[in-house]
């Protein structure tokens, strides 16, 4: 792509929650992302993607993007319910150690695409250290309470990225 391609090429940003919502904390993810969807006014050229466990699936969604957000399970060694946000220096580092269960397959995401040269220009991963993972739906009381944290961190992301979101004016009484 020359530079003339890259400055008429339209924005594009991808919201993406990865997880498994049959495993408590593991799906926070996949939670995150359609929470902060259905709560929040979305910016042309942005999409939101529910990854669940898939990886490779994904490429072509993934591929050439301005900004890529990735919302996971992480275990990073904080307390458990702890939010953290992963960027610059620190994506690669976070795929070089295995902090999570997708992380494998996003891996060979990110390995394909920088092969090609088509890897986003920016990655910010927001993670959430679980305080369980076990065959039930739902997340732990301690994670649920933190998704505030969680979608503020996500709409943060966002807006420093160039994909500024307006929360949804809620209408009294309305269904």
């Amino acid at each position: 792509m020359t530079s003339l391609d890259a400055a008429t090429d339209p924005q594009r940003a991808v919201l993406l929650g990865v997880g498994n919502i049959l495993l408590t904390d593991e799906g926070v993810g996949v939670e995150a992302v359609t929470r902060f969807a259905a709560t929040h006014d979305l910016p042309s050229g942005l999409s939101v993607l529910d990854g669940g466990t898939s990886a490779m699936e994904m490429l072509d969604d993934l591929e050439d993007l301005d900004l890529l957000v990735v919302v996971d399970c992480v275990r990073v060694g904080k307390p458990p319910a702890s939010v953290v946000v992963l960027e610059d220096d620190e994506v690669p580092a976070f795929f070089r150690t295995r902090l999570s269960p997708h992380q494998v397959g996003l891996s060979d995401v990110f390995a394909t695409m920088l092969l090609t040269g088509r890897a986003p220009r920016r990655i910010v991963i927001v993670g959430v250290q679980p305080v369980e993972v076990s065959t039930a739906m739902g997340l732990t009381a301690e994670v649920e309470a933190v998704m505030p944290e969680v979608i503020d961190a996500v709409r943060r992301a966002l807006a420093e990225g160039g994909y500024p979101t307006q929360p949804r004016k809620v209408i009294a009484g309305a269904h």
